[in-house]
């Protein structure tokens, strides 16, 4: 009875002991993170800047042709 007592106590300890993660710091784990980023190199980010600005030109022109069309035509009733 007591080896079958042991041998349960001993189980147990083994999966407590595989069960175990290792507990890193929240600033620790952040950095560990970011370091799987891809970041974009300067050429892109250039890229995708202009391609941003260019589109919000472009969506401004939009709106403001809506708008004028809307004037033109409350303005003919």
């Amino acid at each position: 009875m007591e080896k079958k007592e042991k041998d349960l106590k001993k189980k147990k300890s083994v999966k407590a002991k595989k069960n175990k993660v290792k507990k890193e710091g929240l600033f620790s784990g952040v950095w560990h993170e970011l370091d799987k980023v891809k970041w974009p190199t300067a050429r892109e980010m250039a890229k995708y800047t202009v391609a941003t600005l260019l589109f919000c030109v472009l969506l401004a022109l939009f709106f403001q042709g809506i708008d004028l069309l809307a004037s033109f035509i409350k303005g003919l009733f």
